[in-house]
């Protein structure tokens, strides 16, 4: 069982950064391939970006590309998302999500197993 929290939403302008943290309570973090998803309001939620468990090797959506980076602390069991150049579309929830099996470019939420919280991003124009 994993727990995953998240933290760093916020508000901010269009044209900003903001920086998301997903800490986890799994002594076995290093196992997970992470990733983080957003949910828009009366939108379903889509993948964003994922990250293998070396951190070795990563993957985005295409509307993120050059904007956002995801990077892992496996010694902090932390994965983090760096967000810049964010936009109003980029306003969501977003979620981190772990999973040990499948593979890391699917951007499938199902096959994701554990999940956080949610944290708020608002993006002004």
């Amino acid at each position: 069982q994993v727990q995953l929290v998240e933290s760093g939403g916020g508000l901010v302008q269009a044209g900003g950064s903001l920086r998301l943290s997903c800490t986890a309570s799994s002594g076995t973090f290093s196992r997970y391939i992470m990733a983080w998803f957003r949910q828009a309001p009366g939108k379903e939620r889509e993948f964003v970006t994922a990250i293998t468990w070396s951190g070795g090797r990563t993957y985005y959506a295409d509307f993120v590309k050059g904007r956002f980076t995801i990077s892992r602390d496996n010694a902090k069991n932390t994965v983090l998302l760096q967000m810049n150049s964010l936009k109003p579309e980029d306003t969501a929830v977003y979620y981190c999500a772990a999973k040990m099996y499948g593979s890391s470019s699917s951007n499938r939420e199902e096959e994701y197993n554990y999940w956080g919280q949610g944290t708020q991003v608002t993006v002004s124009s």
